[in-house]
């Protein structure tokens, strides 16, 4: 597995998501690398994060899966280009569409696991499938079809 988070390369100006960005230290700070073909991210929830007692709230797992979603549009769009991670003009990506599929209750305690399959990659639009787990059972699925980002959202 890559040791350098994609989110890590995002230029300081685009890093303050609450679900990713590194200048968001209320946030989740989610990180995702390449494992691989596929991209992994792993995030430990915690009482904050209940849903039922003992269970995650579903809301929580929707923002994972986005956040690794357009992290990981970002790393395959700078890996089809040929382009190091971070290298200028920076490449980010936003949340066209999101759909999630909770296919079993996600308890609360075990860390999480994101993995990301990249099924599309065109050069405003990348389309990834993701699956998140606990403890190796398949909690959620989750498809991100994420756009670059125009450049009216930069100030």
């Amino acid at each position: 597995m890559d040791s350098l988070a994609f989110q890590d390369c995002y230029p300081d100006e685009l890093s303050h998501c609450f679900g990713c960005g590194k200048n968001n230290t209320s946030g989740h700070q989610l990180k995702s690398y390449w494992d691989g073909e596929q991209t992994v991210a792993r995030f430990q929830p915690d009482e904050r994060h209940t849903a039922i007692p003992g269970f995650v709230y579903g809301g929580l797992l929707a923002s994972l899966i986005d956040c690794h979603g357009t992290g990981s549009a970002c790393a395959a769009a700078y890996r089809a280009e040929g382009r190091p991670l971070g290298s200028l003009p920076a490449l980010r990506f936003v949340t066209a569409a999101l759909h999630v599929d909770y296919l079993a209750p996600t308890p609360l305690g075990p860390e999480l696991e994101l993995r990301g399959e990249i099924i599309e990659v065109k050069p405003k639009k990348v389309v990834i499938d993701i699956s998140l787990l606990a403890e190796g059972v398949v909690c959620a699925k989750g498809q991100v079809i994420a756009v670059k980002m125009p450049d009216t959202m930069v100030l």
